[in-house]
């Protein structure tokens, strides 16, 4: 069986507080876009193998797509394992949610193979144990996304429509350094409902004028790139450009396809990852 585990990236991300448990409360803006790692899976009579096509890609127990095989073996008293081999195209550290949407994809298939039949909302349950991103990456939809990543809020519009240009520099960011190093009461707050409001009504400004990312100006500290990329897309005349969750990915957002025929050759000669991809269409999953 081969699926598809689709990156996201941020069209807002705001900071609300840190949380007595260590963890922060976030609203956010999720957008899955068309970039995709592909992920051919099968049935093995026991065990978990998994391989990748790159060395970078831990194929072990520190896997996500791993963790969430062993937990449904477990779990689901499942007789049986799965063989796995992943072609990596999300980078890491990036702020795209590669490894959650390796571990959705794995669940939803798996859930397949063997016939477990389980809910989207039973299968969003399961990934939030593994990792935060993990329900969003089950559903695939534009949505507010709140608490840690586990409170989702589908935002009801089949027009939205835009294309992006992801950039990301050599050097990626620590997450958990971003957010120990962020000093919320004043930092950026960018205003959630004004951009789920821009999104339903399909008023493309209002998204443009609404971007923002609280985690930005600690991710900066570490990667002076991300402003330069910031800057650069912003030149080239794109209507807008963010750093994607945590980074160290910067996108561009246009109407405007011509762009991309001077943008992709200027940005690939001085960064490692320059992709072109779009807003996913929840239908065409």
């Amino acid at each position: 069986m081969k699926v598809k585990a689709y990156a996201k990236v941020n069209l807002a991300l705001d900071v609300v507080r840190k949380r007595e448990d260590g963890y922060h409360d976030l609203e956010m803006i999720m957008s899955p876009i068309t970039l995709h790692d592909l992920i051919i899976i099968e049935k093995i009579p026991e065990g978990i193998a998994l391989t990748a096509n790159t060395y970078r890609v831990p194929t072990d127990e520190r896997n996500i797509m791993y963790k969430v095989a062993a937990l449904m073996i477990e779990r689901y008293h499942i007789h049986g394992g799965v063989k796995m081999h992943v072609y990596k195209h999300i980078p890491s550290q990036a702020g795209l949610a590669g490894g959650s949407a390796d571990g959705a994809a794995v669940i939803r298939a798996i859930n397949k193979l063997y016939k477990l039949h389980l809910s989207l909302a039973q299968m969003a349950d399961l990934g939030k144990e593994v990792g935060a991103d993990i329900p969003f990456c089950i559903y695939n939809k534009l949505a507010v996304v709140k608490g840690i990543g586990e409170k989702l809020d589908f935002i009801k519009t089949h027009d939205f429509s835009a294309h992006l240009l992801l950039v990301k520099p050599k050097k990626g960011v620590s997450t958990k350094r971003c957010f120990e190093s962020l000093d919320i009461p004043h930092a950026s707050h960018p205003d959630i409902e004004k951009m789920a409001h821009g999104i339903r009504t399909v008023n493309y400004e209002e998204v443009i004028t609404s971007l923002g990312n609280t985690l930005e100006t600690p991710s900066l500290e570490m990667v002076k790139d991300i402003a330069t990329i910031k800057q650069e897309l912003l030149d080239f005349g794109f209507d807008g450009a963010l750093m994607s969750g945590s980074g160290s990915c910067v996108f561009g957002i246009t109407k405007d396809e011509s762009l991309f025929d001077e943008a992709i050759p200027y940005f690939r000669k001085k960064y490692p990852f320059v992709r072109r991809t779009e807003i996913l269409d929840e239908f065409h999953i």
